[in-house]
């Protein structure tokens, strides 16, 4: 199959045409819970699970956004359950990141505002790229030595500072503004019902992958994985099953391929 191409098809299809650990990263948000109606269409979640981990490659990693429907009074805990079979088929997970929207739509109800989604981050084997993003700390450590954390005697470890960098390594809880002019420019984007931002995907792809390596997105949506796949130098494979949200991501994209 033929990179920086969307397929119309269903995922499940497509990823069972490509090779063995033939991509590098996975960033993707598929349909959870029916919260969105994606023209009708669902996903073999299990079966999907294990071709993505037969298609990455060691040391790949995906970023799979989800969030819960609430029903009946409760929380599915769908994500959950996703990312412990995930673990069950060989994926670590290595991290359990939030996207934390700024801006979230107000809802009334006898809950708290909900406002994240969860970023489940899986690798298979130790991830093989982690370029971090950076960014200024708000005070500069100029102890030589600070004694912070305990051992499992319940005796403080003393760490030694080699470095008075002003820069530190950004947490775990990724905050965006969401909607027109904010998500995307692109106003055609948001004939898509859920899209995420563009920056949240070009945050993901810089992070772990480089420059030449293939970036999947299965539930390829509006295109925003793809867009920013090939603005940051990388290629993209990715499938939709909408012939309509496959016509959309592929004019979204056209002048960057």
């Amino acid at each position: 199959m033929q990179v920086n191409k969307i397929y119309n098809q269903d995922c499940l299809e497509g990823l069972g045409l490509l090779d063995n650990e033939c991509i590098d990263l996975t960033v993707t948000s598929p349909p959870y819970d029916n919260l969105r109606l994606y023209n009708g269409y669902y996903f073999k979640f299990e079966e999907i699970a294990k071709e993505l981990y037969r298609v990455m490659k060691p040391g790949g990693v995906i970023v799979w956004i989800v969030g819960d429907k609430t029903k009946n009074g409760s929380e599915t805990g769908t994500s959950f359950r996703q990312a412990l079979y995930f673990k069950n088929i060989g994926f670590n997970l290595h991290d359990t990141m939030i996207y934390e929207k700024n801006n979230p739509t107000p809802q009334k109800s006898n809950r708290y505002q909900p406002c994240f989604e969860y970023m489940f981050i899986l690798s298979k084997g130790k991830p093989k790229t982690f370029n971090p993003i950076m960014i200024e700390k708000k005070y500069i450590e100029s102890r030589p030595n600070k004694m912070y954390n305990k051992d499992k005697s319940g005796m403080q470890i003393q760490h030694q500072y080699s470095s008075l960098s002003n820069l530190k390594i950004k947490n775990n809880i990724w905050k965006y503004n969401v909607g027109l002019y904010h998500s995307t420019n692109d106003k055609e984007a948001f004939k898509h019902p859920a899209i995420f931002p563009e920056q949240l995907a070009a945050d993901h792809i810089l992070s772990w992958s480089n420059e030449g390596d293939i970036i999947l997105d299965p539930f390829m949506g509006s295109g925003t994985v793809a867009k920013m796949a090939l603005i940051n130098k990388r290629k993209f494979m990715g499938f939709e099953i909408s012939t309509e949200y496959c016509k959309l991501a592929k004019e979204r994209i056209s002048k960057y391929v």
